[in-house]
């Protein structure tokens, strides 16, 4: 949204106004091996800063501003990812991706000393990192690609239990199979909506896209849409009757 850059906890504040959330955030490391939340490996797009962000320390990132995606600059810093986990807790689950070159054992620290075990799922895009990630933090939920049974009886074999995977499914619509085989294992079920379902669903109102991906077996929409998506979510959850003490849908 216009004055909220990527990647900034006031964004994130602003984003659970409208709607339950799972944030997904980028965690890079700083010249001095703070963590801090940055998606580009460079400043120049986000932030007032140029070049990389290992060239940084963080005292001196702490100095730059947030832009947002129009280039407006904001007056919003950088956080590290203590700050991030501590403002999310009680809040919202967060899905963490971690940076090529930044240390597992660091992030998966963070989330032990800030006590946010329960809301933070590891985002992992390989087999090996998953069962990686897995020996280091057995507790942790994890993200990781799964489109079947081969997928999971993978992540099986290498010791990744099917109770702590949450299953990213791709960025379009998998066959209903899928769904029903995930369904049938008791597995969440994240499709990613950003870039093209969330250009046809904004083009195409009327056939209520997002609505139709959850009916059809996703249980969670990865969209840079918050507003529109949300309102077809609400849509759903009354049409099928769903209730929860953490939610309320108006009329």
């Amino acid at each position: 949204m216009k004055g909220y850059p990527e990647n900034a906890i006031e964004t994130f504040e602003n984003a659970i106004r409208h709607q339950p959330m799972i944030i997904e955030f980028d965690v890079a490391l700083s010249k001095d091996s703070a963590l801090v939340i940055m998606h580009d490996n460079k400043l120049d797009r986000t932030t007032t800063g140029t070049g990389l962000i290992g060239d940084y320390t963080y005292k001196e990132l702490q100095a730059l501003t947030l832009k947002d995606d129009d280039g407006k600059v904001t007056d919003f810093k950088i956080p590290t990812l203590t700050e991030v986990l501590k403002w999310g807790k009680g809040k919202v689950l967060f899905t963490v991706d971690i940076k090529k070159g930044v240390p597992y054992e660091k992030v998966i620290d963070a989330v032990r000393k800030t006590k946010t075990e329960s809301c933070a799922i590891i985002i992992t895009y390989n087999a090996n990192q998953t069962a990686a990630v897995h020996r280091l933090a057995p507790d942790l939920m994890i993200s990781a690609s799964v489109r079947g049974k081969e997928d999971l009886d993978r992540l099986n074999q290498m010791g990744v239990p099917t109770n702590r995977i949450v299953a990213f499914v791709g960025v379009s619509a998998p066959d209903p199979a899928v769904y029903e085989f995930l369904a049938s294992q008791g597995i969440t079920r994240i499709l990613g909506t950003m870039g093209n379902l969330d250009k046809s669903a904004a083009a195409n109102p009327a056939k209520k896209v997002f609505y139709h991906l959850v009916k059809d077996g996703a249980t969670v929409l990865s969209t840079d849409d918050i507003v529109g998506a949300g309102k077809e979510l609400d849509a759903y959850r009354k049409e099928m009757g769903l209730k929860t003490r953490f939610l309320s849908v108006s009329n």
